[in-house]
């Protein structure tokens, strides 16, 4: 077995895909699509992935088998304890012990506070709780193993190459590349019918730990997950591995017990993207999707779906005259005079609270040379989320956020403590080339930010709207150590935690991320 070295750049444009199998003629029926329900015969990397996973299973299975039993503890949330067997009793006996029909709405479990399959043995005496799709990690678990049906769909229909298939707040979606056609609105049946079939299969999700040098040879067809496997694992370590019917998929789970948990799935949209979202990269396709456990709920989804359309803002904008986007300037919005007329207004609102708040309204320049941006370490870490300009030589950019500049009316001239808090506001245009905001400095004192909050409740509950909250967390290529990272999160938790518990009885919904959102 040959294994490829570490590569210090991801996959870029190329053709990726060599001898596809050449679909049947038969058309894929009821689906409107000119093209087949699946490839025949299926790409030969089906058969090679499975060829190694059935191996690896055989000796896991083997070592599994070959664990001492003893009898082990499980503890309910409620306090009450059940007898179990080490590596034999599994979540899913003690969730059918409780109920049939409670186990059959169970879709994962939490071992000791870590996310568990439901059909994976018990190892030692433990505290459990079992998930449903009402809970949101349940409901993140039955949309990440969604996107797994989706990328089998995917992989049977197209014979493409998947990238990554995560999980959303609203769905899930996965990338591929796919050599010869694009994913379009007609595709969505074809898709749809052959996630179905694996659906009615009850596949099963199975896990494995694999490793690094074996993983390489089983995705050694697909450029984009040996990028990830060459990158993301170090060597001599092993990763997890999940199988379901023909599809082999580099995944750290959990998932639930099989694809039949699925009642209903739906494809919702497609786009383009870029592997790893470098534009210097492959550009793939994306294709997203939802599904329930309840065929109800996507009749209640696509209601939803219906109200939502006609509450449009950007339909509503139009058909008010109040304001438009065009496609010479995306992403921004034109707005005509009965709009400007709202705008100020709501300017003015904003302003007056600001007043009573003990703001200071100043006026910055839009667009900064580099060094500000140096100094801050946006440049070194943010750069290629800023629009960025050459002005006589020099680097400049648009400013996408209004603190540096306000550091540098701070810094105009000598200051007090006694000044302290200085509360500085600005109604100023940003510019960010990307979907979501990058995090900053986290420096304001606890009751700084409480007061953020009640400010924030106080104007969009003056309109009845409903909101979230995100909890910011460090990203990847934070600045600083990770000792001051820490006592920013826990003032920012204390701060959340204070205003949640002030707005329960006014029926605001406030939502909490801790490991996988916001970066802003």
């Amino acid at each position: 077995m040959s294994t490829s070295a570490a590569s210090s750049s991801p996959p870029v444009q190329s053709s990726h895909q060599k001898g596809t199998n050449k679909p049947i003629d038969k058309k894929a029926k009821d689906t409107g699509s000119a093209h087949p329900l699946e490839l025949d015969p299926r790409p030969e990397y089906f058969e090679h992935r499975i060829r190694i996973f059935d191996k690896l299973k055989t000796e896991h299975d083997e070592w599994v088998k070959n664990q001492p039993r003893q009898e082990i503890a499980i503890t309910l949330p409620d306090g009450s304890q059940r007898k179990g067997t080490s590596w034999e009793t599994s979540p899913m006996d003690i969730a059918k012990e409780i109920s049939p029909s409670f186990a059959d709405r169970v879709v994962i479990a939490k071992v000791d506070g870590e996310l568990w399959d439901l059909e994976r043995p018990l190892e030692a005496s433990c505290s459990l709780e079992l998930l449903d799709f009402e809970h949101p990690e349940g409901k993140r678990v039955f949309w990440h193993s969604s996107a797994h049906v989706l990328g089998e769909a995917a992989e049977r229909h197209y014979g493409c190459h998947l990238c990554i298939g995560p999980p959303t707040e609203d769905g899930f979606f996965y990338e591929m590349a796919i050599q010869d056609r694009p994913v379009v609105n007609s595709d969505y049946p074809a898709l749809e019918k052959v996630a179905d079939l694996a659906i009615k299969e009850k596949q099963k999700f199975e896990r494995l730990f694999v490793p690094k040098e074996t993983l390489l040879e089983m995705f050694g067809y697909n450029k984009y997950k040996k990028y990830i496997i060459e990158t993301k694992i170090p060597d001599g370590t092993s990763t997890t591995v999940y199988r379901c019917g023909p599809m082999v998929d580099l995944c750290v789970g959990p998932h639930i017990p099989h694809t039949g948990k699925i009642k209903a799935f739906m494809i919702t949209k497609n786009s383009a993207s870029y592997f790893l979202g470098d534009a210097n990269n492959d550009s793939l396709q994306r294709v997203y999707g939802i599904s329930f456990p309840d065929k109800k709920q996507l009749v209640e989804y696509r209601k939803f779906l219906e109200e939502a359309a006609k509450r449009d803002h950007r339909k509503i904008g139009k058909e008010q005259e109040l304001f438009f986007f065009n496609d010479l300037s995306p992403g921004s919005c034109f707005f005509l005079p009965h709009g400007t007329r709202i705008y100020n207004t709501l300017l003015e609102l904003i302003r007056s609270e600001y007043f009573k708040r003990g703001y200071q309204e100043v006026i910055s320049p839009n667009m900064f040379s580099s060094k500000p941006w140096e100094t801050s370490g946006h440049w070194q870490n943010y750069r290629e989320s800023m629009f960025t300009l050459d002005v006589e030589k020099e680097q400049w950019a648009l400013k996408p956020m209004n603190c540096p500049g306000h550091c540098l009316i701070f810094d105009s001239r000598d200051r007090s403590y006694r000044e302290l808090p200085i509360r500085m506001a600005e109604f100023a245009v940003l510019h960010r080339n990307e979907a979501s905001g990058a995090l900053t400095g986290l420096t304001r004192i606890e009751q700084e930010f409480a007061a953020l909050f009640q400010f924030m409740q106080d104007i969009y509950g003056l309109f009845g709207f409903e909101y979230h909250l995100e909890l910011s967390t460090r990203p990847e290529n934070y600045l600083g150590t990770i000792e001051t990272w820490d006592a920013a999160e826990d003032q920012l938790k204390k701060a959340l935690d204070t205003v949640t518990s002030k707005t329960v009885s006014r029926n605001l919904r406030f939502a909490r991320f801790s490991e996988y959102l916001c970066n802003g």
